[in-house]
């Protein structure tokens, strides 16, 4: 049980639980190690701001002592007061040392150099009252002194400051032991703390190795699996959580794209299915459209001919027995002859509105500039010396030369014919840019087209007016659209002029041939 919940924990909860051991150790050890410290340090103020002053003060007042003995003895033997001096400075400085020894020691207080320097005290007033004092006070009633006397006070004074002293480098080397102690216990504690960080970091580098790379490797290697094509390979791992909800994700992802390429295959089959389907067509479009131009042709010639014949005979009996004909005859003679070349007409228009397309001669960069001169020329007649047809710069565009030249013949043409009574045409063509194509305007102040046509100008057969009103077939602007959609482009009619027709229509534009860097 305790296994399965282990291993339930995520690579982020074992790293905290290590880090937070490891980290609780460390710091046990970082309060210890400080705790020794200032133990080591204590230790230190002993050896270095106490035992030391000490020993020297102990030295001193052993010369003090020795001082007092000696301006004793000297003033024993001369009599004079000047012999006193050394004894009344070593009196000041016993005083001194002394007070010195009892602060230092107050901080430590050990209590055998208390108790040494209480003895050393006794003694010493010991001394002084035995032997000092009297001496000073035979000497000054001129009374002969023995100066061997006391001997055996200073003696036992002497020995006391040599206990004092001994017990002084006892607490000295005390403290250098405790020192010691604390420098070792200070290395085995930084050991320590670096064997809880190697250990730290050799549980985590494991951990790393068993929850991730070794997992992640090994799941890299599955999904390559799947890459190289084994979609039914089932994606698992056993490291971290973390990359068991990972695989499991990934594993979806797969069954998900399995499914999809099934779908995918299914379409496939069926594409391939459509494809073969389309050839036939395609071969069967081809082989219809080897018959559309079997009957162009027969159009071209066959159809016409009959009707060239028509025309000329019906002229022939105009011309020959035009005098014995009443004016019905005329008409009857003039409606035959005109439907005849209106026949002509629509089937020229209908062998070039099916040849759009499919006799080409490949897209090439075409200018406009030159296309728009030729244009004015074809209609020049058409214009006479009133009209006005002008345009600015104009770019170039891809496209075939003489489908653009029949669209602007076209349009032009429309315009000079849908003029207004009386009113000289004008008719401006300009172009503006837009992306990867131009958008070309060919306007006009003619007559115009009213909203409810505009969808219904571009259709084949369709006019808008009587017959007898304008001439022509109706297909004019189918042509014109069917090129433009041959370019890839659109058209449209401009809604919003209050004047005249405009129409839109897109060709693309030239590419840009590259500059060579030199």
């Amino acid at each position: 049980m305790s296994r399965v919940r282990l291993s339930s924990w995520t690579l982020r909860r074992r790293v905290a639980v290590l880090l937070a051991v490891a980290g609780i150790l460390l710091s046990g050890i970082s309060v210890l190690a400080a705790l020794t410290a200032v133990d080591s340090n204590r230790n230190l103020d002993v050896i270095l701001e106490k035992t030391g002053p000490m020993r020297l003060a102990g030295q001193d007042l052993y010369a003090a002592y020795l001082d007092q003995e000696t301006g004793i003895r000297g003033y024993a033997l001369s009599g004079e007061t000047a012999n006193l001096e050394p004894y009344r400075e070593g009196e000041r400085a016993e005083r001194d040392l002394l007070a010195q020894i009892e602060s230092l020691n107050a901080t430590s207080g050990n209590a055998a150099i208390r108790d040494d320097v209480r003895l050393v005290r006794e003694r010493a007033a010991e001394w002084r009252r035995v032997v000092a004092d009297p001496v000073i006070a035979s000497v000054r009633a001129g009374e002969p002194s023995d100066v061997t006397i006391g001997t055996g006070q200073f003696d036992a004074l002497r020995v006391s400051v040599n206990d004092l002293q001994v017990d002084i480098l006892a607490l000295r080397n005390e403290a250098v032991a405790a020192a010691r102690q604390t420098g070792s216990v200070l290395v085995v504690l930084q050991i320590v703390a670096a064997v809880i960080s190697l250990v730290a970091g050799a549980v985590l580098l494991v951990l790393i190795d068993r929850l991730i790379n070794r997992p992640v490797t090994d799941l890299a290697k599955q999904v390559r699996q799947v890459a190289a094509g084994d979609y039914e390979r089932e994606i698992t791992s056993s490291g971290s959580p973390e990359l068991r909800v990972l695989a499991a994700d990934v594993d979806g992802m797969r069954r998900q794209i399995a499914a999809e390429l099934t779908v995918v295959r299914d379409a496939r089959a069926q594409v391939e299915a459509v494809n073969r389907e389309l050839e036939a067509k395609a071969e069967e479009l081809t082989r219809s459209n080897r018959d559309l131009e079997q009957f162009a042709y027969v159009a071209s010639h066959d159809l016409q001919e009959p009707l060239r014949k028509v025309a000329s005979f019906c002229q022939l009996l105009q011309r020959r027995y035009g005098n014995q004909l009443d004016d019905r005859g005329e008409q009857y003679i003039n409606f035959a002859v005109d439907g005849a070349q209106r026949m002509q007409r629509l089937i020229n228009d209908l062998l070039a509105f099916s040849r759009i397309g499919r006799i080409t001669s490949g897209f090439k960069t075409v200018d406009l500039d030159r296309v728009l001169p030729e244009v004015r020329s074809q209609l020049e007649a058409r214009a006479g010396a009133e009209a006005e047809i002008g345009w600015g710069e104009l770019p170039a565009v891809e496209g075939e030369e003489p489908l653009l030249t029949t669209l602007f013949v076209n349009l032009i043409g429309n315009s000079l014919k849908f003029r207004r009574p009386e009113v000289p045409p004008v008719i401006r063509v300009s172009t503006e840019r837009d992306g990867d194509f131009w958008k070309v305007n060919v306007r006009d102040n003619g007559i115009g087209i009213e909203r409810e046509f505009a969808d219904k100008v571009f259709v084949i057969f369709q006019r808008l007016h009587p017959r007898d009103a304008y001439e022509g077939t109706g297909i004019g602007l189918a042509i014109v659209k069917k090129i433009v959609e041959y370019h890839g482009g659109r058209i449209w009619l401009d809604l919003d002029v209050e004047e005249g027709t405009s129409i839109w229509f897109t060709l693309p534009a030239a590419p840009v041939p590259a500059v060579l860097e030199s």
